[in-house]
């Protein structure tokens, strides 16, 4: 820290209690200086030599009274007329960061001006300001917040300004020409605990484009945002560096931006702040990560600001949605309400989302143009799966929610539909979920809801998990079992034939008028599987398990023929299950039924065998795993 000596003759003020200051020499005193509540015995001459403020007031006052003068309203109070007056008597004073605002202002109230006197203590003070503290970041930082206990006279001398100008030039400097002092965000290198023998003292380390931020967290979020402003305006930072300052001074001023839900008596004193937070947001995106983004809208939603604030925080949010982790959405509900989770703003969020292909198709005109948008990202194929796949684990979240309207989780899970993934085993999960945890939903729910996923898109895991789970419609679980033996069936399990139109039916709310089913049968169908019904089919899957890995083993040894006569026998087992459920489809369905039974099996016997034969002859000899 840089300081100033002042004076050469030793201190002699003494204390007589907390509220009395005089100077001890052999010349009686002849005035009294009251500053607030302290009483200052001094001398006039020393004093009106160097201040024509004090002039003014000894000569204005009643003759009676021109020994007693009263100063109710100096800035920096007792302690900075304090340093004024040991000046005036050329006793030692130090100036340093501290103190040196406080003393300008002091002299400024006391028109201590170089028309009194050379040399006064304004003059003086200038210098030290602009050789020393102007010129050094800390202390620069410092001076700036002692400003505000000084206004509006700092503001009037303009030395906010001085402090800001300084600061802003110094952080944007280029870091080759820092001298940073590692303060803060970092450990100390082994050299330089001492631990590194080899080390010659030369510090090599390169230092961070950010290394200010930490800094500036310190300032009141007035002057914080007149320093950022200055420093955006000069243009030489980027938007990263501007945004990661905020980063850093909002974990640092919102205890609990970090958290869902703010206390009540923070309202009032941290809504203005996250209001400028927002302000000094800079417009690039990408600038700010969407975590933190996230972190603010939480905030804003807990702190209750404006809706213009939270609009824009969505719309930016909706732009990098593809970096927001699961957690980061979720968003605590008001005490009261009698959901857990807020699901409203991520529906607005995942509606931003969506527009962005809206808007890149209506105002692209031309190849080249759409090209460089989706190089930027807009229209990218790998965010759209990311975002499906965000989604899939948002909703596998909400879906604990036993208050969850069905309604709600349909929604935002079928925002996503369009978006095509590869897997569908987080959709099934989240599905599953909710089904555990809303066991009193009707059939025709359950069945709405099992249509968000795609029986083709599960694992084989998730295909075993499917085939034994109570909770899914015995349609469900019937699709699941052709899937997975049709993918057995086949030689490579890269691929998973069409299904048969008896299996399609099955997917359709209503039949066609050649395979019409009684309502009762239908609503059968719908049911959830009886456990005798579950042990029937992973009967079938593990005896088909079984049977494929005797007959890949006998294909690695065998020709062309073998393999097809394994597709035939596998295809038979397909049948045989169908027929499993034989009661369950043609009960009260007459006739009638019985010819839909005929026609469905007749499909897989005859449809998807000769498709699986074709198959296993066009791939050769490769085995599934």
């Amino acid at each position: 820290m840089k300081f100033m000596k002042l004076g050469s003759k030793p201190h002699s003020f003494q204390t007589d209690g907390n509220k009395v200051r005089c100077v001890a020499t052999e010349l009686a005193t002849d005035i009294v200086i009251h500053v607030g509540n302290v009483k200052f015995y001094l001398h006039k001459f020393p004093l009106l030599s160097k201040s024509a403020r004090l002039q003014k007031l000894v000569s204005s006052s009643d003759e009676g009274n021109s020994d007693e003068i009263l100063i109710h309203d100096i800035p920096g109070g007792s302690s900075a007329f304090e340093i004024c007056a040991k000046f005036c008597y050329g006793m030692t004073v130090t100036l340093n960061a501290y103190n040196v605002v406080a003393a300008r202002c002091a002299a400024e109230y006391l028109e201590m001006h170089e028309t009194i006197e050379k040399g006064n203590l304004i003059y003086k003070v200038d210098v030290f300001l602009n050789s020393s503290i102007f010129r050094s970041w800390k202390d620069s930082i410092i001076v700036l917040q002692t400003t505000n206990s000084l206004l509006p006279l700092s503001e009037e001398l303009k030395l906010i300004n001085h402090c800001i100008d300084a600061i802003a030039s110094k952080a944007s400097v280029d870091v080759s020409r820092v001298d940073w002092s590692y303060t803060y965000n970092r450990r100390k290198l082994p050299e330089e605990n001492g631990n590194d023998h080899s080390w010659d003292g030369v510090r090599r380390r390169m230092v961070p484009n950010d290394w200010w931020v930490e800094d500036l967290c310190d300032l009141e979020i007035e002057l914080y945002k007149r320093v950022i402003v200055t420093i955006k305006t000069k243009g030489i930072i980027s938007n990263e560096v501007i945004g990661e300052a905020l980063k850093a001074y909002a974990y640092r001023k919102l205890p609990g931006s970090s958290k869902d839900v703010m206390q009540y008596n923070y309202f009032s004193k941290l809504r203005p702040l996250l209001d400028t937070i927002f302000y000094l947001l800079p417009a690039e995106k990408g600038s700010v990560s969407c975590s933190f983004l996230l972190k603010l809208l939480k905030a804003a939603i807990s702190l209750n600001s404006g809706e213009m604030v939270k609009e824009e925080l969505i719309k930016k949010i909706g732009q990098q949605l593809e970096e927001a982790s699961v957690n980061d959405l979720l968003i605590r509900a008001r005490e009261g309400e009698p959901s857990v989770y807020d699901v409203q703003p991520v529906q607005k969020i995942l509606e931003e989302f969506m527009m962005q292909d809206q808007n890149a198709k209506t105002e692209i005109g031309n190849e080249d143009e759409i090209q460089e948008i989706r190089r930027q990202g807009i229209l990218s194929e790998a965010s759209k799966l990311m975002v499906a796949e965000l989604i899939d684990g948002y909703v596998a979240e909400i879906a604990k929610d036993p208050n969850l309207p069905l309604s709600v989780f349909i929604g935002i899970a079928e925002m996503v539909s369009s978006f095509s993934r590869p897997v569908h085993d987080g959709l099934y999960g989240s599905i599953d979920t909710y089904l555990k945890v809303h066991p009193g939903i009707s059939k025709s729910e359950r069945k709405r809801i099992c249509r968000l996923f795609d029986c083709k898109k599960l694992s084989a895991d998730a295909c075993m998990h499917a085939v034994q789970n109570e909770r899914l419609p015995l349609r469900v679980v019937v699709q699941v079992l052709f899937f997975e033996q049709v993918r057995a069936s086949a030689s490579s399990g890269s691929s998973t034939p069409d299904l048969p139109k008896a299996i399609k039916d099955l997917n359709r709310a209503s039949y066609g008028s050649s395979r019409s089913a009684t309502t009762n049968a239908d609503e059968d169908w719908d049911a959830m599987a009886s456990a005798a019904e579950l042990r029937a089919l992973r009967g079938e899957v593990a005896a088909l398990r079984v049977e494929n890995g005797v007959v890949h083993e006998r294909n690695y040894g065998d020709n062309k023929i073998n393999s097809d006569k394994a597709a035939i026998s596998k295809m038979k087992g397909l049948i045989t299950s169908k027929k499993i459920f034989s009661k369950k489809w043609s009960s009260k369905s007459g006739q009638a039924t019985e010819n839909s039974g005929s026609d469905s099996s007749e499909s897989l016997g005859s449809t998807n065998l000769d498709e699986a034969k074709s198959m296993t002859i066009r791939r050769g000899r490769q085995s599934v795993t």
